[in-house]
C-alpha cells in the first residue's frame, strides 16, 4: 500500500476533511489506494494558532492528543493539479477551480507547486504503528 507521510496538525485536518487537497511541492503520477501517516513531527507554531484550534476541537482534538507516528485513514488519490495562480488570498489549479477560505489558509499554494485531490477518506478505526518515510512509500497493512 502507498503512504504519505503528513505532520500534525496538517495530517489530522486533511483526515477530517476540514481541507479536500493536500498540497505538496512535486507532483506524483500515481493514482489509487493510500494510506495517510501522521509524522511524528508536531508543528507546534500551527497549533497554537487560534483557527487551527477551532478546527481541532470541533473535532474533538487538542494538541495534545493527536495521534503521531500512526498510520490514520485510507483513501483514494485521484489527480494531482498544479497551482498556477495565487494572489495570497486564493488560488487557481489547472484545471480552473479557485481555492479560498479554510482550504486555502490549509494548504501551501505557492504557484508551481501541486494540489493532490483525495476522495472516500475513511479514518481508521485501529491507528497503525508505523515509522514514515518521505515521499510515497510502502506499506504492508494487515
Amino acid at each position: 500500500m502507498k503512504v504519505l507521510s503528513m505532520i500534525q496538525p496538517w495530517a489530522s485536518l486533511f483526515v477530517l476533511r476540514e481541507s479536500k487537497f493536500e498540497t505538496r511541492s512535486w507532483k506524483t503520477n500515481y493514482r489509487g489506494s493510500l494510506a495517510i501517516h501522521t509524522s511524528i513531527k508536531v508543528d507546534r507554531a500551527a497549533c497554537r494558532h487560534i483557527a487551527i484550534q477551532n478546527l481541532l476541537k470541533k473535532h474533538g482534538y487538542l494538541s495534545e492528543n493527536l495521534p503521531t507516528g500512526m498510520i490514520i485513514a485510507m483513501c483514494n488519490l485521484e489527480n494531482c493539479l498544479k497551482i498556477i495562480g495565487n494572489d495570497q488570498s486564493s488560488a487557481i489549479l489547472e484545471d480552473g477551480r479557485i481555492i479560498t477560505g479554510n482550504e486555502f489558509f490549509l494548504g501551501d499554494y505557492r504557484m508551481g507547486g501541486y494540489a493532490w485531490e483525495i476522495k472516500n477518506m475513511q479514518m481508521l478505526h485501529d491507528f497503525i504503528p508505523a515509522k514514515g518515510k518521505l515521499g510515497l512509500w510502502e506499506h504492508e497493512l494487515n
